[in-house]
């Protein structure tokens, strides 16, 4: 007879921190009508507060250092950090702070918050999918969450643009942001 081991479930209740060394907080815009552009940010922080008892308790807040926006293009970068864009030397920092959370399903939640771009708070709603949870090699509890939202740019004064030849303009209003998150449980 061979015996069976049940683990169970571990529950992801807690504060935990971002391992910003395995996540990603990213966007994706139209370029010229016809292509995708991706960035991403290298400075960013979060602390998240799970309750998967009572989703509503569970919060979040991200800070992102704008100037550290890379778009794999150093010019579009520089850009971007300027006037016509983020205006970093003003407002160096992107935040989201979490007003509501609410689970839509097995493993997708829906956290609504305020975002702040240039000074100007706006809400946002983002979809989470939670891709996993465990114990890492070092004893670390970890969850992963991967999510997108869409907004358009122009709420947050990032109004630049150009008109294109065929009609349309240079960069799409619309913004896709994009987050894949690795979260640490705090000791």
């Amino acid at each position: 007879m061979t015996a069976t081991t049940v683990t169970a479930p571990v529950s992801v209740t807690g504060d935990y921190d971002l391992d910003s060394a395995h996540s990603r907080i990213g966007f994706a815009a139209k370029h010229a009508m016809v292509t995708t552009v991706r960035g991403a940010f290298t400075g960013y922080t979060a602390t998240v507060h799970l309750d998967e008892e009572n989703v509503a308790n569970s919060s979040a807040r991200i800070e992102i250092d704008a100037t550290s926006i890379d778009t794999a293009n150093s010019q579009r970068d520089d850009h971007i950090r300027g006037a016509d864009f983020f205006e970093v030397e003003k407002y160096p920092t992107i935040t989201f702070v979490s007003t509501a959370a609410e689970q839509t399903d097995d493993d997708t939640y829906v956290l609504t918050g305020d975002l702040t771009i240039r000074g100007i708070s706006k809400p946002v709603a983002v979809t989470f999918e939670k891709t996993g949870a465990a114990v890492d090699p070092w004893g670390n509890f970890r969850v992963g969450f991967e999510g997108a939202g869409t907004i358009n740019r122009t709420d947050w004064g990032v109004s630049f643009n150009a008109p294109i030849g065929t009609g349309g303009l240079l960069v799409s209003e619309k913004i896709k942001l994009e987050f894949d998150l690795a979260l640490v449980r705090k000791a």
